[in-house]
């Protein structure tokens, strides 16, 4: 999910690339018409068959550029959406297929990173077996759990149990089903040293939300959740399952009222609080901090960003006062619930019916050699990744690709400087932001070492478990080491991409440098509109409002004046209050404060792209093809790689929980920007037409 383009592959949007032309030019007072021409025309990148020229641009120009589509498209039965990122997806995945397929048929060198993935994939896809030992690889875990006797012990099994699985900066991930989290990097009030990070945890439902809301859907999912508890408990073979699920959930209800708010999350100056191991003790008591950390390997460090330092106190509070025999319970099933996929099929399904269908709605499970293909991105990611790039992302399109990123990046730098509001010391800090900003195209300069992963042909368990403890000792091992600016935080394959804040960097990966988002063969407007506004998106995640917060070292300082932030502020309101208008049901509308940077990203990321389209004219006009002019293809190509379609389930949990607003509202983006009204003589009276005044402009 860019900065977080949107949530890894809760990405989900589709665009169908194929490509039409049209042969009678637009006018601008009529509707685009799309009508088939007698010969092939110019590469124009859009896709006309999913636009609806019956409907008028500026009255619902989501529809207008994908309404054909949005009509003819079906979500995919193991799919809780479809759009854009989802056909690129499906594209990488085809590729990952063949590679893995390879591999596996394939004699690799003991210990090579081959020999791991193929490993890998025969363990994850022999369900056979996994049935077969049944929930014997959990038999050490469920003993370590029961040998609990008092809080020490407990303390010491969740410190042990800590593991790198949350990004609060990079990614918005927040979630984990230990107590804690662990992320590591550079402090956010401590430039230059790398600190370990603390973040709240230990909840099955996506969020405290869940259990605190008086919302009668959220009611419902909590009694779905304790019978799904008891469900998975008694397919484990626990005993006594009702009494235990009811100590679960009543426990996890006690941990969501000690969690901060999503909103206070995502408040970086509430999340910069530096701790020192005695701190925890004397601020937090009743976890013994010693056995914690000494488990966690943390007990040589000394300084922590207490990420959640509102919540850490009433978390630990918990351990020492509830019932032993709760924390236990709690602990089987989330050792349990977190690893279902490697465990028999019955509790697979179990916990499929549950987060699968009943939170996002999504009918069918996906097919198990695929599933295994995403087990592999999340545990040897970039050993897949270093093979993928080799085959599938040719140098060419890393040159295409690096060169627009300096254009966009020329743009931006040019826009900051034009800037008439915004005072002389603080344009001065801008710029040199936008100067220093370290850019990775593709895929990273140098590729983590897995030598220290032992892989199992036969104990998929046993994998998954071995690939949590390798990325936490991977983390550690940054712990009070210089900063790596040019550390990535994604797998080339993955389709999506990101703005790195401590870092002040961009990794636009090799998955989303692909149809329908970039075709080296396509029309500049069009990989403007679509690839460009990505990365124009990422480089305003540096001055949106939580980005905005970070000087050009990554240091997390006030490096703006009083009235300029005033006015910054102002143009935000403005954009929160647009999107708060977008409600997809009647009793729930999109969040523009939650939403905010996001939208923030996509407004000055598209301005940005536009201008950076227009220098790469080199002052010539645009030509128009298929009737569209050069502006037309660029807006038309940034609204469809926002086509989306969501079960109504799935759209409900992402605007609780995501801060990326659904992306038939995000093509909406531009609303805000003055040349797309010139580019569809979009006049007062039509639906989305706003005032000069009332146009947000950031940047």
């Amino acid at each position: 999910m860019f900065k977080r383009l949107m949530t890894a592959v809760a990405v989900s949007t589709t665009l169908l690339g194929a490509v039409t032309a049209c042969s009678e030019a637009p006018t601008n007072s009529d509707p685009v018409p799309v009508t088939k021409p007698a010969a092939a025309q110019a590469n124009i990148g859009i896709n006309l068959n999913a636009m609806d020229s019956s409907i008028k641009p500026g009255d619902d120009f989501y529809n207008y550029a994908n309404g054909n589509w949005q009509r003819e498209t079906t979500i995919p039965a193991d799919r809780a959406s479809t759009g854009a990122f989802l056909v690129a997806f499906d594209a990488t995945e085809k590729h990952k297929a063949a590679l893995i397929n390879e591999l596996v048929n394939t004699q690799h060198p003991a210990g090579s990173d081959e020999a791991r993935i193929a490993d890998f994939y025969k363990a994850y896809t022999d369900t056979t077996t996994i049935d077969a030992v049944g929930m014997q690889p959990l038999a050490v875990d469920f003993a370590r759990y029961a040998a609990i006797s008092n809080v020490s012990e407990l303390s010491q099994v969740l410190g042990s149990n800590l593991r790198a699985d949350v990004d609060p900066l990079n990614a918005t991930h927040y979630a984990t089903e230990n107590l804690f989290g662990l992320f590591v990097t550079q402090g956010l009030a401590t430039p230059g040293e790398v600190l370990p990070y603390l973040l709240q945890g230990g909840l099955g439902l996506p969020e405290r939300e869940y259990y605190l809301s008086n919302d009668p859907k959220m009611v419902q999912i909590r009694q779905q959740y304790q019978q799904y508890i008891q469900q998975l408990l008694t397919l484990a073979g626990v005993e006594q399952a009702a009494e235990k699920a009811a100590r679960i959930f009543s426990l996890e209800t006690k941990i969501a009222q000690a969690h901060v708010t999503r909103a206070e999350s995502e408040d970086f100056t509430k999340a910069s609080v530096v701790w020192s191991r005695a701190d925890f003790s004397s601020k937090a008591p009743g976890i013994d901090w010693d056995a914690f950390f000494s488990a966690a390997h943390l007990d040589s460090f000394n300084r922590f960003d207490a990420y959640h330092a509102g919540a850490i106190p009433a978390l630990s509070e918990l351990v020492a006062n509830e019932p032993l025999q709760n924390w236990q319970d709690w602990l089987v099933f989330h050792q349990i619930n977190s690893h279902t996929d490697v465990l028999p099929t019955k509790l697979d399904d179990a916990h499929f019916a549950f987060y699968g269908t009943t939170l996002s709605g999504t009918p069918e499970q996906r097919s198990r050699d695929k599933r295994a293909l995403s087990a592999l991105d999340n545990y040897l990611g970039n050993a897949v990744g270093k093979d993928y790039v080799e085959r599938y992302f040719p140098a060419s399109a890393k040159a295409k690709v690096s060169d627009m990123v300096a254009n966009i990046i020329n743009a931006f730098h040019d826009r900051v400087a034009a800037l008439d509001w915004m005072a002389p010391s603080t344009k001065q800090e801008a710029l040199a932001k936008v100067k220093s900003l370290v850019v990775g195209v593709g895929y990273p300069d140098t590729w983590p070492d897995y030598s220290s992963y032992q892989v199992s042909a036969t104990n998929a368990y046993a994998n998954e478990v071995a690939g949590e403890q390798y990325r936490y000792a991977q983390q550690l091992a940054k712990i009070g080491k210089p900063q790596d600016k040019h550390e990535w935080w994604m797998i080339p394959q993955i389709v999506n991409a990101v703005n790195l804040p401590v870092q002040n960097a961009l990794n636009f990966p090799a998955g989303i440098l692909q149809q329908p988002f970039f075709d080296a063969k396509a029309d500049d407007a069009y990989n403007y509109g679509a690839i460009g506004a990505v990365i124009g998106h990422e480089i305003s995640h540096s001055f949106d409002n939580n980005g905005a917060a970070f000087d050009s070292t990554g240091a997390m300082r006030n490096w703006w004046t009083k009235a300029d932030f005033a006015r910054f502020a102002e143009q935000g309101e403005a954009l929160a209050a647009q999107f708060d208008t977008y409600a997809p049901f009647d009793d729930l509308h999109v969040n523009g404060k939650l939403t905010l940077g996001e939208n923030i990203a996509d407004v000055a990321g598209l301005a940005a792209a536009l201008d950076a389209y227009h220098a790469s004219l080199n002052g010539q006009p645009a030509p128009v093809i298929d009737g569209y002019t050069g502006d037309q293809r660029f807006f038309i190509g940034f609204a469809q790689t926002w086509a989306t379609k969501m079960r109504d389930a799935a759209l409900r949990q992402r605007i609780a929980t995501d801060g990326h607003a659904p992306g038939m509202y995000r093509a909406l983006t531009v609303r805000n920007l003055d040349a797309w009204y010139e580019a569809f003589d979009v006049k007062p009276g039509d639906k989305l037409y706003l005032a000069p005044e009332q146009r947000v402009k950031v940047w």
